[in-house]
């Protein structure tokens, strides 16, 4: 048995913080995409436009049409552009398309046509992260000939930073540039840059929209630095056995941990296939009372081992903290060799999963 408790208030404290950050007097929007990276984009997003959050992004338009319904006057931005096909269900639904090519604007500007209306959209520029965006060839072809953008209401300007959670990474103001020098030539529009690390670049890098994701579920946006935002989440896994192990015995498949003595080892339903990666295989560390206990041998599918040798607290029955305030996420992805957003975005679906004020 495994519980994944979401704190919705810590959430929402957190929005209100990224917004006072980078300026009341300018929009701070909210990146849900992923499922709110793993922990309910419908939940967090109908909170947030609750607490005053008025633009949510997405990946995907299945995304963004399994919110409409839930927060019907929210602005709701796909970040993945226009899809082929779907420019219907884009208009017929107010989803707002953040347009990356000179295709995906022609192909917008004929469903104006069609409509008979002006249609509203973001405009993707990119600035040298090489994914999606227009092309320096577009970006000169659009600004020599500015009636191809004829029946769409630019709603912003945005371009996506490469490594803003590293401050002195040179790509920051060599992006910045271009983004700036990109926008001059390009009708007048609000601008979009900044990140969840990017609002605190500091004001060279505020813009009249900023996009946070991470740091809205509790990842540190500052590197290296005291993480500024609230913890939001607990991923807890009830202790199913106590094993006792003799000295010289393994535990787990392919035999990574041998006993060095007689142990104690506490058996977890929670695996892999929960989303729990394999690679913290004796790696880990889980949290109980504000005590530390070492993964052992193989994460598997569903079971996780922990030797729990030096605390005879720990019973069938206990809970041990596998990710939350005390195991924060970034430190569960440094474990893994990754980062926090894939942590949280790997979360399975077979927790029980409870949205409550996490409490000590």
């Amino acid at each position: 048995m495994a519980r994944l408790e979401i704190d919705l208030e810590a959430i929402a404290a957190n929005w209100r913080f990224l917004r006072t950050t980078h300026g009341t007097n300018r929009i701070t929007g909210a990146v849900v995409k992923a499922d709110g990276y793993g922990l309910g984009a419908a939940v967090i997003a109908q909170r947030l436009v609750q607490e005053g959050c008025d633009h949510i992004f997405v990946a995907h338009p299945q995304e963004a049409l399994t919110l409409r319904p839930l927060i019907p006057s929210a602005t709701l931005i796909v970040l993945n552009g226009l899809w082929p096909g779907w420019e219907a269900a884009y208009t017929d639904h107010g989803l707002i398309p953040a347009l990356g090519s000179l295709a995906e604007i022609e192909a917008w500007r004929q469903e104006a046509t069609r409509r008979e209306q002006a249609l509203p959209a973001f405009l993707h520029v990119d600035t040298g992260i090489n994914r999606l965006g227009l092309d320096p060839q577009e970006r000169d072809r659009l600004a020599e000939r500015p009636e191809l953008l004829d029946g769409i209401t630019l709603r912003a300007i945005m371009t996506h930073l490469i490594s803003a959670e590293i401050p002195d990474h040179d790509s920051n103001t060599l992006q910045r540039q271009r983004f700036a020098a990109a926008c001059s030539r390009l009708p007048p529009a609000p601008r979009s840059i900044a990140n969840s690390s990017g609002i605190f670049l500091g004001p060279d890098f505020a813009s009249d929209i900023a996009r946070p994701g991470a740091a809205l579920y509790g990842i540190n946006p500052v590197p290296g630095r005291p993480n500024p935002m609230r913890p939001v989440l607990r991923l807890s896994a009830r202790v199913l056995q106590i094993r006792p192990v003799e000295a010289g015995e393994i535990v787990g498949y392919n035999g990574i941990w041998v006993a060095q003595r007689p142990s104690r080892i506490a058996v977890c339903s929670v695996g892999y296939a929960d989303g729990f990666q394999r690679a913290l295989s004796s790696r880990a560390e889980a949290a109980f009372d504000g005590a530390r206990i070492p993964l052992v041998g193989r994460v598997s599918m569903d079971l996780t081992t922990y030797d729990v040798t030096d605390d005879p607290r720990i019973t069938v029955g206990s809970w041990l903290e596998l990710i939350g305030p005390e195991v924060s996420p970034d430190e569960v992805a440094a474990r893994a060799s990754t980062n926090g957003y894939e942590v949280l975005t790997s979360l399975g679906r077979r927790y029980e999963r409870v949205y409550r004020p996490l409490t000590p």
